[in-house]
């Protein structure tokens, strides 16, 4: 099967592999780069809306470019104080040719009260690089949360769980739609 997926973020394409290996067979994925249309440090609802238009956005650019897929997918990683409390999470959107679509989240992870606002202000990367030391191939592949659980996570395995989730209405066909 085809899918196309709206990053060329290596660590996000191969979360994104690895969830639908557990699926399908002969998954070929595509990695291609498109715009969320909202701030570059998602806060609340913007997390489902980039995701949802880079989707939109990703069809559009394959539709354009005679690009065919089964699937396309997206994920988006913002700032979420949605259960009360501040927390990092990714929000998956898959959609299909006939514009189903399902989403499904990460797990999450605090924030400190004290860098809430300057990761609203500037972005989670940043002040993790503040906080920590710069590192672009930790950021790209593993992700801060490989740092802040001493290397029990990585980014990889959240856009994996993220993308398990959102397949659940796939998977499961017209019982779960």
């Amino acid at each position: 099967m085809k899918f196309v997926i709206a990053t060329k973020n290596q660590g996000k394409i191969e979360g994104a592999k690895r969830a639908l290996n557990c699926y399908f067979k002969d998954v070929e994925i595509e990695g291609i780069p498109v715009n969320s249309d909202v701030s570059e440090q998602p806060v609340n609802d913007e997390i489902y809306i980039g995701a949802k238009n880079r989707v939109k956005n990703l069809k559009e650019y394959c539709k354009q470019n005679n690009i065919k897929a089964d699937l396309y997918l997206s994920i988006e990683s913002g700032i979420t104080n949605s259960l009360g409390r501040w927390m990092i999470t990714n929000i998956a959107v898959i959609e299909d040719n006939h514009e189903f679509e399902s989403y499904g989240t990460s797990p999450s992870f605090p924030v400190p009260d004290r860098l809430v606002n300057d990761v609203i202000n500037t972005n989670f990367s940043e002040v993790m690089n503040n906080v920590f030391t710069k590192d672009d191939e930790r950021h790209n592949k593993c992700g801060g949360i490989q740092i802040l659980t001493h290397e029990k996570i990585t980014r990889i395995d959240l856009t994996e769980s993220a993308f398990i989730m959102a397949l659940t209405k796939y998977v499961n066909g017209e019982i779960w739609r």
